[in-house]
């Protein structure tokens, strides 16, 4: 017998919602944005939008972290038929692994094909300043490698195969459009690459875990999104990554600084614009590649 999670973030549920959305709106999404701490900015930009509290769709779980607005949005932007989540949900809030990604499937369900994701992370690079924007190559869940993994349970092949690959996690047509974007605008200043590491969090890490990620070969650290990547890549959604670098890891016992999670929405803010010009512009590159013949 399925336990009540697995019933709650079903195919017959995650359909009934997508059924909702779709009897309310004419949008038709290709794109789906996830806006990280302090970045709900993006949704703002669409265009024609028509907006829904997440207490109000059927099943959608709620947001309770400062700098997540908790509305879904439909619109268009740069003539691509988006939607945008304002505000994630995450593990340290008491939410499943599945419940966590029970809008990717939901999106899946409505035609969704490209998943952009953003996110505010630590920055273990040592070349890395905040305020960069790291487009992310690869992730490291040290959450999945102790078997919390959303994939967990019985498969259902309505979504995708039981053994989904994620060495091709990150879309490789995507990111290269995220580099011409960044070169276009001029970003290319506080742009970097590199590998994205989650943690479960809510605390932020210890100086020896800052160290044992780096020696793992991670360039940033944070609390979200490979869930998210890995629901989208078993629904054959392609994927975008992309970390705003909010603070630098604390690496040193003599260091006074400390993280918290004011600054980081601080920094979010300061670096916001050029965050949405970035994946707006890319949507207006996305949308050409997708209106040639």
């Amino acid at each position: 017998m399925a336990c009540a999670e697995e019933e709650r973030c079903s195919y017959e549920v995650c359909k009934e919602t997508a059924e909702w959305l779709r009897a309310r709106t004419a949008r038709r999404p290709r794109t789906a944005i996830i806006c990280g701490s302090g970045l709900g900015g993006l949704a703002d930009a669409l265009e024609d939008k028509t907006a829904f509290a997440y207490e109000d769709i059927p099943h959608f779980p709620r947001s309770t972290v400062a700098g997540h607005a908790g509305r879904l949005l439909f619109g268009v932007l740069k003539g691509q038929p988006c939607v945008c989540m304002q505000g994630r949900f995450h593990g340290y809030e008491g939410h499943a692994a599945s419940t966590v990604t029970f809008p990717i499937r939901v999106f899946f369900l409505l035609g969704v094909e490209n998943l952009i994701v953003t996110n505010a992370a630590g920055g273990l690079n040592p070349q890395f300043q905040v305020g960069d924007i790291m487009f992310i190559r690869d992730h490291i869940s040290l959450f999945g490698v102790a078997g919390h993994n959303p994939l967990r349970g019985p498969n259902d092949e309505r979504f995708g195969a039981r053994f989904p690959c994620m060495s091709d996690a990150y879309d490789q047509e995507l990111l290269g459009l995220a580099r011409e974007s960044a070169q276009e605008l001029g970003f290319q200043s506080f742009t970097r690459e590199g590998v994205y590491c989650l943690l479960p969090g809510p605390c932020y890490e210890t100086i020896a875990e800052c160290r044992l990620l780096q020696a793992l070969g991670a360039d940033a650290v944070g609390m979200s999104t490979v869930p998210e990547v890995m629901v989208a890549r078993h629904c054959g959604l392609r994927v975008l990554g992309l970390s705003l670098i909010t603070n630098k890891v604390v690496l040193s016992y003599n260091s006074q600084e400390k993280a918290n999670h004011e600054e980081v929405l601080r920094i979010s803010v300061v670096r916001a614009e050029e965050l949405q010009r970035l994946v707006t512009h890319l949507l207006g590159k996305l949308q050409e590649h997708t209106a040639s013949p």
